[in-house]
């Protein structure tokens, strides 16, 4: 195992702009983290350059407390698992999991011992005789990740593996990854762009955009308190709403705000540096709005379409003068209000977010 350090990492391609721009990055020696953010946002580049496969422009990248900068890839003492399996169809399952073994010179008994053992700890056992064309999605990227497992790497990349799998197989391979990941103790980087995998799998989760970190953490702090506009929009389904407010009055640990439509509700969070007349985004997840009527803190909606998922049925409304519904998520058992209808939405002034002009995220109190 191995942890990895990135201080000031940057890529360019020629003389146009970065698109790995200045990036600071400790992770732990064992520690489960996943890059995630939207197409395009540098995460696979950034997995790359720390696989050898891209070179960097900027800064230094140590893997085991070593510059790795120059080292070839092999020499790297790493394994990744591409979004494409990558096997060799003209070999059997067993011997494109020993292939690399095989080049670097491993005896025979050594060898087999080897590929057996990765391929029951994946339960692929059965299958070692088999040909890549006789395997379905799910075990062919378990042989992409045992021919990674045989060469007890010190450090496990993932290039979004999971991205031509069916919604089922994706929930399998996910709780296979999850389990392997523990029981090897290997550090891990995980590159996707599906949030649920981010938020399942890592330890922490570093959300990228524009080949910058948003933010690092764990899924608890980045979902319940997120850095700024894009980290709470990027995490959770539906996203998070977000409604335009104007700051009315401010107290010692909450802020006023009038919302579209006239309701004023109360944030607690603590005012800072915020004026009276700033104007504002209030934040709140579908799940903490409340589909009942309240003395405080509600706002009347006009319902524009209701969603039944069977657990759970997700209401959209419109408070007036806004062109973007909110999203409410309403427990299976409570009739949701029809299209076309009003109703009452309470806003819990404890799971409010405020969001200043910069998109940066106030204190709650």
């Amino acid at each position: 195992m191995a942890a990895v350090s990135l201080r000031g990492i940057a890529k360019r391609y020629g003389d146009n702009q970065p698109v790995i721009r200045g990036i600071d990055l400790d992770i732990a020696d064992g520690e489960f983290t996943v890059f995630v953010g939207p197409s395009g946002c540098g995460k696979s580049t950034l997995l790359r350059m720390i696989a050898g496969l891209e070179d960097i422009s900027e800064g230094e990248l140590h893997i085991g407390g070593k510059l790795a900068n120059q080292v070839p890839p092999a020499q790297r003492g790493l394994a990744m698992v591409f979004q494409s399996y990558a096997l060799y169809p003209h070999m059997t399952v067993f011997e494109n999991m020993a292939f690399g073994l095989k080049l670097s010179g491993m005896p025979a008994a050594e060898l087999r011992a080897a590929v057996e053992r990765a391929a029951a700890t994946l339960q692929i056992g059965h299958l070692l005789e088999r040909k890549p064309k006789e395997l379905s999605g799910g075990q062919r990227q378990r042989v992409a990740i045992g021919r990674a497992i045989v060469r007890k790497p010190q450090l496990f990349l993932f290039d979004e593996p999971l991205s031509n799998l069916d919604a089922g197989l994706r929930v399998q391979m996910r709780l296979e990854i999850g389990r392997l990941q523990q029981e090897l103790g290997t550090t891990t980087i995980y590159v996707t762009h599906d949030q649920v995998e981010a938020m399942t799998l890592g330890q922490r989760i570093v959300v990228f955009n524009g080949g910058r970190i948003e933010q690092a953490g764990t899924p608890h702090a980045l979902y319940n308190a997120p850095a700024n506009l894009f980290v709470a929009g990027f995490l959770g389904s539906p996203r998070m709403n977000f409604i335009p407010a104007e700051v009315v009055a401010l107290g010692a640990a909450h802020v006023a705000v009038l919302l579209p439509g006239g309701a004023i509700v109360e944030v607690a969070a603590l005012p800072g540096d915020v004026q009276r007349g700033a104007r504002l985004a209030l934040g709140v997840r579908p799940e903490h709005l409340q589909l009942r009527r309240e003395a405080y803190n509600a706002a009347e909606v006009a319902v524009s379409h209701v969603e039944y998922l069977g657990d759970q049925s997700i209401v959209y409304a419109r408070l007036p003068g806004m062109a973007e519904a909110l999203a409410a998520k309403v427990a299976p058992d409570a009739a949701p209000p029809a299209p076309g209808t009003q109703a009452s939405l309470f806003l819990p002034p404890e799971r409010c977010m405020l969001f200043g002009a910069d998109g940066s995220a106030f204190a709650r109190a």
